[in-house]
This record gives C-alpha cells, structure tokens and sequence, in this order.
C-alpha cells in the first residue's frame, strides 16, 4: 500500500513538473526551429479570406519537435542584432554591483542586529521592517527626487544605489543568523577577535546557504526588473535586457523565442552554481547550533 502511495505521489508530482517545465520546452523547440517553420505554425495558414484562414488565426501550432533543426534564430540574434549583446552587458553591469553591494552591506548589518548588543536596536530593525513592507511603488517618487537632487538620473547609478541599501537582505540574513550560536562570538572574544574577525572567520562560512538563496532570490529580482530602468533611464540605449526583450518579437518571433532562452541562461546557470548551498539554506533555514 505504501509503495502505491508513493507511486501514486511520484506520478502526480511528474505531471506537475511536466507542465511547469512545457513552457520552457516548447521555447526551446522553437528556438531551432527555422523561420519558415516558424512563421507556418505561428503566422497564417491557409488561404487568406477562407473560413479555414479565420479559424486558424486564432491559434498556434505548437510543436513540440522542429522539421530541422537550425541555429538561425539564434545567429540573427547574436551576430545580426549587436543590440541585444548591448542590452545583456547593460543588465550585468547593474544586477552584478547590486548583488554585491546588498549580499556585502546586508551581512554586516544583519550581523550588528542579531550579534551585537546597543540601545534602540529592535526599535531600529523594526523601522528597517516598514520601508521592506512599503510596495516598491511608493517609494519610486521619492528615489526618483533623491536621483534628480544628485544628479543621476539617466545613470546606472540611479538604479544600483537603492538595490544596494534595500532591506530585503538584512531581513533574510539576520533571520539566518539569529540561530548561530553566541557562545561562538563569546569565544572569540576571549580569543581576542575583533567584531570584523569574527564576521569574517566565524559568521560568513556559517551563512554561505543564506548567501546562497540570498543571490538567487536578488538576482532574479533583478534581472527581471522592468519599472526602474523606465522610470530612471531615459535612453534606451542604456537600459537593461528586460526592457528591451518586450520589443524584439514585434520583427521575428523566433528571434524572440531564442532571446528567450538565452535570458534564461544566466539564471539557471546561477541556480546550479549554487544549489547545493540554496537546497541547505531552505532545509535548514538558518544554522542549528
């Protein structure tokens, strides 16, 4: 009874994983597809004015193997389009000093609001709860006066800088790091450790599942992010992949399934670089001493 149980859950669990992986499948299928596929399944089929021509243009033909497997899409896209190139180093160029600069700041205050003892510290880290809590969208208006007085707006700066000191981080690790041990910090101490020590020899090997799940959780954020590159970059040549890709499937729309793939890419790659940390950080959530 129980290994048919078991069965039962693993079927269940493979049609779920199935249909959330279809969509990223199907892309993929079509990204090697060659243009003249591409525009038979997806453009009009039949003959125009027909009744067969009105029914099919209400919908695609999605094929889950192409007739020929070509990198067309993809050449045009690389080789063809230097914009896309352009846009994809724009949006490394912001999300990679975000990362940085938030996991960096983040640890150390997380670390000052769980290890470190000062009057006012609760009522400080509750203050630090209520701009997370606040949608980004109410806090557009206001960064985007503190840009215009410093000068930045139309600058890369104008995004990073806010990424930077965002709460989300010092929320995710102090939670991390409430379950270290003090006694580790004690002893140390007594060592003659410093508080900067400590951090570094003692409380970043301990948070690196934290760190982990905190990369990929900014990165996606991040990489995906559409309404402050339009709100602070006037030029779109200096603006991010995720702006620009709405745009590229109004002229090939297998270019725009390739460029979908190779947005993709980044993430997955990050994801599998750090799983085995990510997969500890979210069993555990957070350190047993």
């Amino acid at each position: 009874m129980r290994r048919i149980r078991k069965s039962v859950m693993t079927a269940i669990m493979a049609v779920f994983a199935g249909l959330i992986l279809s969509p990223i499948v199907i892309t993929f299928t079509n990204s090697i597809m060659t243009k003249q596929e591409i525009e038979l399944n997806y453009g009009l089929i039949g003959h125009v004015g027909s009744a067969e021509s009105a029914i099919a243009q209400q919908f695609a033909n999605l094929k889950l193997l192409p007739d020929q497997v070509s990198i067309e899409q993809y050449s045009m896209l690389l080789i063809q389009n230097s914009k896309y190139i352009a846009m994809f180093w724009n949006s490394v160029f912001m999300v990679v000093p975000i990362i940085a600069g938030q996991t960096l700041v983040a640890a150390l205050a997380a670390y000052a609001f769980s290890k470190l003892r000062f009057r006012g510290r609760e009522l400080l880290f509750l203050v630090y709860l209520f701009t997370m809590l606040m949608p980004y969208q109410v806090t557009l208006v206001p960064n985007y006066m503190m840009a215009d007085q410093l000068g930045l707006l139309n600058h890369p700066s104008s995004i990073i800088l806010p990424g930077i000191f965002a709460a989300f981080g010092v929320f995710m690790l102090r939670q991390f790091m409430m379950h270290i041990p003090y006694d580790y910090i004690e002893a140390a101490k007594i060592d003659g450790a410093g508080h900067l020590r400590i951090f570094w020899s003692i409380i970043a090997p301990l948070i690196k599942p934290g760190i982990a799940g905190l990369v990929i959780l900014l990165f996606v954020d991040y990489w995906n992010m559409v309404e402050q590159p339009l709100i602070f970059l006037d030029d779109p040549l200096k603006q991010p992949l995720s702006v620009y890709l709405s745009s590229i499937n109004k002229g090939a729309r297998g270019v725009a399934f390739a460029a979908s793939m190779l947005y993709m890419a980044p993430m997955v790659l990050l994801f599998l670089y750090v799983e085995p940390y990510f997969i500890e950080g979210v069993q555990l959530s957070g350190i047993k001493g």
